[in-house]
């Protein structure tokens, strides 16, 4: 830790009475830390400062983070604004839901929910779309017997959206290239020239957002289809206070927000299965009692083991590790005011492993999901947020893991083999601005 934080600054400072954690480093404030460290971060400066404090995200700016468990409860609060995400990242999600409050957020929300909904997913199809190509997937690695975890399931996640979006299979190299360069609008530093990565994730983007545009005038020219983004250009045309802009941006979130979080939560499944035997024995014994991938949210009850696995993934390991807000007045949280306009970070990570929220929260547990009695939490799904601007694709990414689990047991075991980590899996891991293991972690078949 010490390493990722500055040594020539240690002074001890207050801003607006909140102590400043120590460490930053110029131009990058304490980005080295956040992003190879955050979990000791977090318990450094809340051993050291108390529960709130302010980090310096680069050129991001300060943010008031809290660990008081008050803080999760500011995702609902009517005077906190999200608009602070299109601050940070104003060429990726401009227009967007996660970054749009009041009404402009619930009419862009109102037009596209139903399409991802269980009973929108089932009347598209998605899930006889996913299971073949998940399948394939399956044997490729089986035959291949070691795989590059993270990497083959980013690539199956990109697979798995473009086939969503209806993408030819002779357009997916053209595609996957100008995702990775859209990709770097998230780092670029804000130098618009030639050559450099701000000018070619914007140009990326732009090619990206032609092509849905395309997508949307077939839609409207085969109204008849049926599919996710069929559905979402039927239910826009019902309403005139929504704009094919707004459409746009959201079907690129989409494509933005459902790739590197997921293929993040898939890599950690096979990581944890290869982890501990017990959990690959439950899996498989159940996915055999199944006997296919499910292909509908009807189907999920079927696979409870599966599902617990998905969930006890994301709680321990979340993908989305921060959440940035602004406080539009003047905030009471734990015993600390907050003044009004105040940049605040919630930090997603520190509650979905805390102590107080979880028994033995380090521990990697199917029975607190397959032994519960009461319903589920807000504070148990809080990797998708809460509130009204809790994530839209909660329910197609339950059915992708879900199908995802079931697949790579069926699969493995009727070659018998069984997944085994041939790697360190601290080593290279990140955790900011979305969390991931290593690239370089390799998962046996044997």
């Amino acid at each position: 830790m010490d390493m990722l934080l500055n040594p020539l600054n240690r002074r001890h400072r207050l801003r607006h009475d909140i102590p400043v954690v120590p460490g930053a480093f110029p131009l990058v404030g304490h980005l080295p830390a956040i992003v190879c460290d955050l979990p000791r971060l977090l318990r450094r400066a809340e051993r050291e400062l108390g529960s709130h404090f302010w980090l310096d995200f680069g050129p991001a700016g300060q943010l008031m983070t809290c660990v008081h468990p008050d803080a999760f409860a500011l995702l609902r609060h009517k005077d906190v604004s999200s608009a602070l995400m299109e601050e940070m990242a104003p060429e990726l999600l401009a227009g967007t839901l996660v970054a749009q409050d009041g009404g402009a957020h619930r009419q862009a929300r109102d037009v596209i929910k139903a399409a991802f909904l269980p009973k929108g997913l089932t009347q598209s199809g998605i899930g006889d779309l996913f299971a073949p190509v998940i399948r394939a997937r399956m044997r490729a690695w089986r035959d291949r017997g070691v795989v590059p975890i993270l990497r083959e399931t980013a690539d199956l996640m990109l697979k798995l959206i473009f086939r969503l979006m209806g993408i030819p299979a002779q357009d997916l190299p053209g595609w996957h290239r100008k995702y990775q360069q859209l990709l770097q609008l998230i780092v670029a530093p804000r130098i618009d020239l030639p050559g450099l990565p701000l000018r070619r994730g914007r140009a990326a983007r732009d090619w990206i957002d032609a092509q849905l545009r395309q997508f949307v005038r077939d839609a409207r020219a085969h109204a008849a289809r049926t599919g996710l983004i069929n559905d979402m250009v039927s239910a826009v045309d019902r309403r005139d206070d929504v704009s094919d802009d707004v459409l746009i941006a959201n079907i690129r979130l989409l494509l933005l927000g459902g790739h590197e979080t997921t293929a993040s939560t898939m890599a950690w499944t096979v990581i944890e299965l290869a982890r501990h035997p017990e959990l690959w024995d439950a899996l498989v014994e159940e996915a055999e009692r199944v006997g296919a991938v499910p292909t509908r949210h009807a189907d999920l009850a079927q696979c409870p083991v599966a599902e617990a696995l998905f969930r006890e993934t994301l709680r321990l390991h979340p993908a989305t590790t921060l959440l940035p807000r602004c406080a539009l007045q003047e905030l009471q949280i734990g015993q600390r005011r907050i003044p009004a306009g105040t940049r605040l970070c919630i930090p997603l990570l520190h509650f979905s492993t805390s102590a107080l929220l979880h028994e033995a929260p380090d521990q990697f547990r199917l029975a607190r999901w397959l032994q519960r009695t009461e319903p589920i939490r807000p504070v148990d799904t809080l990797q998708f947020g809460t509130g009204p601007h809790v994530c839209i694709g909660y329910h197609l990414v339950w059915l992708e893991m879900v199908q995802f689990n079931v697949a790579l047991a069926l699969t493995m075991h009727r070659a018998g083999v069984r997944p085994r980590l041939l790697s360190d899996v601290e080593k290279g891991r990140r955790y900011y601005p979305t969390a991931h293991p290593s690239m370089t972690i390799r998962i046996g078949f044997s």
